[in-house]
Order: C-alpha cells, then sequence, then structure tokens
C-alpha cells in the first residue's frame, strides 16, 4: 500500500484543456500588468536617459546619465530625501507605537471596542485632501482653532506660523501623517493579534508572565510577520509621499519641505524636463525596491524555528 501511495504522488501531466483554461484566466491580469506596469516602468526607465519637452512629436534627445548625474549633484534633491527620512522616523518612532498601542486596545476584552474601532479608522476614510486642510485651518495663525484657544486663554498676541517655518513645517505635516494613518496600520497589527492562538497567553498566564512580559516574549515574536509588513508600507509610502504635504505646504517655503515625489512633480510638469523627472521616478524605484528587499531580509523566518 505504501508503494502505491508514493506512486501516485509522481508528476501528473497537465492536460491541454486544463492548460488553455488556466491560460485564459491569466491571460487578463497578465495583460493589464504588463499595460499599466511593465510598460510603463520600462518606458520611464527608457527616459531617464534622454531629454523631453513633453510634447507630442518633440523628438527625445538622448543624454545618457545627465540627469541621474544633475540629480545628484542637486541639493534640492537630497533635502527632498532628508525630508522622507523624518517620515519614515515619524513612522517608526510615533506610528508604529501608537498603531500597535490601539490594536491592543481594540482587540482586547473591553466595552466599546467597536466603537473606538471605527472612531481611530476615521481620518483614513476621510482623505488625505480633507485631513490636509482640515489641520490647514486648525494650524492657522490668524483664525484657527489653535489661534481661537490661545486667544481664549487671555493671550492677544498671535501663534507662529508652523507651516511656514522651516524643517518645522515637515515634522509638523509627519505628526499630522501619523494621525491620520494611525487606524489604518491600527488594522494590519490587529489582524496579526487575533491570529494568535488564545492558548498561547493562557500558556504564559498560568506560567506567571505578567502582561507586558507576554507582549513582549508572545506577542511581538508572533507578530514578525505583521511588523514586515508595516516596515514595508511604511518605507514606500514615506518615500513615495506626495499629498498630504503638497497640500499643507506646497514644499515650501522655497522647496524647504519638498519630498522627492513633489520634485518629481515639479520637474516633469513645471519646468517641462520630463527626462529628468523619469529619472527621480527611477532613483525611487530602486530604493523602494532595495529596501522592501532588505525589510524581507531583516524579517525573514527562521527555517530551523518553522521546521
Amino acid at each position: 500500500m505504501a508503494g502505491i501511495a508514493v506512486k501516485g504522488r509522481g508528476k501528473q501531466k497537465i492536460k491541454p484543456r486544463d492548460l488553455a483554461v488556466t491560460i485564459a484566466f491569466l491571460a487578463p491580469a497578465i495583460l493589464i500588468c504588463i499595460v499599466f506596469i511593465i510598460y510603463p516602468v520600462l518606458d520611464t526607465v527608457e527616459l531617464s536617459f534622454n531629454k523631453w519637452n513633453g510634447m507630442y512629436g518633440v523628438p527625445e534627445e538622448f543624454v545618457g546619465l545627465e540627469n541621474y548625474q544633475k540629480i545628484l549633484s542637486d541639493k534640492l534633491f537630497w533635502n527632498a530625501m532628508l525630508n522622507s527620512v523624518y517620515f519614515m522616523i515619524g513612522g517608526f518612532l510615533v506610528l508604529m507605537p501608537l498603531a500597535f498601542g490601539l490594536a491592543l486596545l481594540v482587540t482586547s476584552k473591553i466595552r466599546g471596542t467597536s466603537f473606538f474601532r471605527t472612531c481611530y479608522f476615521l481620518p483614513v476614510m476621510l482623505g488625505t485632501t480633507a485631513v490636509a486642510l482640515m489641520w490647514t485651518f486648525i494650524l492657522n495663525p490668524n483664525y484657527g482653532l489653535l489661534h481661537t484657544i490661545y486667544n481664549m486663554t487671555g493671550n492677544t498676541s498671535s501663534i507662529p506660523d508652523v507651516l511656514s517655518t522651516k524643517t518645522l513645517n515637515v515634522w509638523v505635516v509627519v505628526l499630522v501623517n501619523e494621525w491620520m494613518y494611525a487606524g489604518y496600520n491600527m488594522l494590519i497589527f490587529a489582524a496579526g493579534l487575533v491570529a494568535i492562538p488564545e492558548d498561547i497567553n493562557e500558556a504564559a498566564m498560568l506560567d506567571g508572565a505578567t502582561g507586558w512580559q507576554r507582549i513582549r516574549y508572545v506577542t511581538i515574536p508572533l507578530m514578525k510577520n505583521s511588523f514586515k509588513v508595516f516596515s514595508i508600507l511604511c518605507i514606500t509610502g514615506c518615500l513615495k509621499v506626495f499629498d498630504i504635504i503638497w497640500a499643507m505646504t506646497r514644499g515650501g517655503p522655497n522647496d524647504a519641505s519638498s519630498t522627492p515625489t513633489i520634485m518629481l512633480y515639479s520637474q516633469g510638469f513645471s519646468y517641462k524636463l520630463f527626462g529628468r523627472s523619469s529619472a527621480y521616478g527611477v532613483v525611487l524605484l530602486v530604493l523602494g525596491v532595495g529596501l522592501s528587499v532588505l525589510c524581507n531580509k531583516v524579517f525573514a523566518e527562521d527555517k530551523e524555528l518553522k521546521a
């Protein structure tokens, strides 16, 4: 019987009809991937080695690595990259512990967790532009909510315009960004928390582990995949952040709060340097893929423990 079972596990030939059905189902997805992802990426890479003003019928002029040389020698590019690093710092030091704490709260056995879950997720549902405009009005030094509260305390002087202050405005937008996406990342961590078997926590409690010890030695190690997903989304999201900072500061003052994607947009649609704009896109693509691969290696599961 054992011999028959082993023999039955041999490779089976795929029937032509099954192969045709498989191809028929995969073809639309593959076609969409080629048309909307692979081809635009390859076209962007090709355009990054050329000079083109975006006008139809105007031929492209091959310039080699000139676009990349100008980008890497531009102080504005490195300042934009530094602003993206600020977003990453805020993501890992503020957003990650905040979202994880909220996930612990909404998955705990207390009353009203559904209400809190909805409240925490509400900023994501509002949309980036709505959130950005709301906080812009709140922080307005002339008629914003903070200005009104400040005057109610008896002070008649105006509050500083934080969105026009160099460097400070970036950190303000970073905190607004963390406030907005705390609920979204809360769901990522909550999914990891509910996937942990209750028996493991009960066994840790019987062994005398405190609540913090259970979180540190049981919960966090078992949520490695959740932290990996968060890290990849955080890094790639910070590299391509555009909408919230554009709506709040427009990259100002004097490009002090610009990000790489704002530079990409301005080079292409303001200065008509689509070759250099494409070079920005390629640089961001390489950085995003490289850092994502690094995150996968950092959070790789131990094969011995998995076995």
